[in-house]
């Protein structure tokens, strides 16, 4: 099992270097179990003794942490490592096949919820179209929690054991109190997301988190990049609004209170449309999702129906690109420009490595990068923008639910001894069930 199932709701454990010395022999071995296996997950299989480089940690504490890492079942035996003269050496991997993190997302057309396990694998996926809007939070919170249930009952079917949850919400996120305070394009205020879901999983006692969605997917962005070293990054994940996520040498950036990257609502057009959260000329009303169906597409197109599953409506917006619809290109030469316009704003104040376009941005993509890049070019203040080039997310739209379920398993990495022998390294044992 799973050890220290309830934890307290708090802010946010995201990946993070590691932390001030241990005070006493059990936090130092817990400490030097965290640093190898986070060793393994990020650089990849290696030899005993190249992790005993890396860590600076003899080689005889390097074996005896690895045995008890793989006696817990999140490393195991790998192939055989060569590296110049003398013996070979048995690489060391990344396991966890066990160990599940559990990510679930609430947007304005959808609902998702997502289970990854340590080595970042997919046991589960579930994503249902809905409008949201037209919804209380009570009943969207109920019909959340049965998709997390789904996604529960997959993990226990494929033998694994979930180590936590959580919730991303477009908004102004409260983490350390477990509350959306603003979700202005879900019409929510105020709302205890995590009181309200604990509540209703019923006989399942995990621990539970809640974040921003942009934040959530920054995180499945560094995550998915870790081989490549990239970890200076901006996340601009369209939806309904636009979210942003920014991550500063491998650590999210969440401000003094965690409302970092509302980008959103930056007034870029003054004499512009009012936004739905009050304000006039917000980025949102020129790129997010209600910006572009009103300019590609009339009131009763099918692709305005936001029962419609988002991925269909990209389908078919795609379709229309190919076919060259000259309606189609326009707008999306526009909703590109609009794009570039705010992305060279930021761009000049975090100088990023890469700015990564996700959400609907990424699925139209290849029609809107030109266009961003041309209004970067001249906007941003460093020459060859800063170093900055314009990646498209491969994610989809589930990258804030995966971005979750990372942040849920950084606990297990974090402390290694909350997988205990008698459960992720044998058979599983269930918590319990959604009630």
């Amino acid at each position: 099992m799973v050890t220290g199932t309830e934890g307290p709701v708090g802010p946010v454990a995201y990946p993070a270097s590691d932390a001030a010395a241990p005070t006493d022999q059990v936090s130092l071995r817990r400490h030097n179990l965290a640093l190898v296996l986070r060793q393994v997950r990020d650089s990849g299989s290696r030899s005993r003794a190249r992790l005993a480089t890396a860590t600076g940690l003899n080689k005889a504490t390097v074996s005896s942490l690895v045995a008890e890492l793989v006696d817990r079942g999140l490393l195991r035996d790998g192939g055989t490592e060569r590296r110049g003269v003398g013996r070979p050496g048995q690489a060391v991997e990344l396991d966890g096949t066990a160990v599940c993190g559990v990510g679930a997302e609430v947007n304005v057309d959808y609902l998702a919820a997502v289970a990854l396990d340590l080595g970042g694998r997919v046991v589960s996926e579930q994503k249902i179209a809905m409008d949201i809007t037209g919804l209380g939070a009570d009943a969207v919170l109920d019909r959340l929690v049965r998709l997390v249930a789904e996604v529960l009952d997959d993990v226990a079917a494929a033998g694994g054991i979930p180590v936590g949850i959580t919730v991303a919400v477009p908004g102004l996120v409260e983490a350390s109190e477990g509350r959306v305070s603003l979700a202005p394009n879900l019409g929510w205020r105020e709302v205890p997301v995590v009181q309200s879901v604990r509540e209703r999983l019923g006989g399942w006692s995990l621990p539970l988190l809640l974040d921003n969605e942009a934040n959530l997917a920054a995180i499945a962005e560094l995550a998915s990049s870790r081989a490549s070293g990239r970890r200076d990054l901006l996340v601009l994940f369209g939806a309904t609004g636009v979210g942003g996520g920014i991550v500063a040498n491998g650590q999210v950036l969440r401000g003094g209170r965690g409302f970092a990257g509302e980008v959103g609502h930056i007034t870029v057009d003054p004499g512009g449309m009012r936004c739905g959260c009050g304000r006039i000329g917000c980025w949102e009303t020129v790129v997010g999702l209600s910006a572009l169906m009103s300019q590609v597409a009339d009131p009763d197109d099918p692709v305005r129906d936001p029962a419609m599953d988002l991925a269909e409506r990209m389908t078919e917006l795609r379709r229309r690109a190919e076919l060259h619809d000259g309606r189609t290109l326009r707008a999306l030469q526009r909703l590109g420009s609009w794009l570039g316009t705010g992305a060279a704003m930021l761009v000049n104040v975090l100088n990023p490595e890469v700015l990564v376009l996700g959400g609907y941005f990424a699925e139209l993509g290849p029609w809107l990068t030109d266009a961003v890049e041309q209004e970067l070019a001249p906007r941003v203040v460093a020459a060859g923008t800063g170093g900055c080039r314009v990646e498209l997310s491969t994610l989809g739209f589930t990258a804030a639910a995966r971005g979750g379920a990372e942040v849920a398993l950084d606990r297990v990495v974090s402390d290694p001894t909350l997988a205990d022998r008698a459960g992720v390294g044998g058979a599983p044992q269930p918590i319990g069930g959604v009630s």
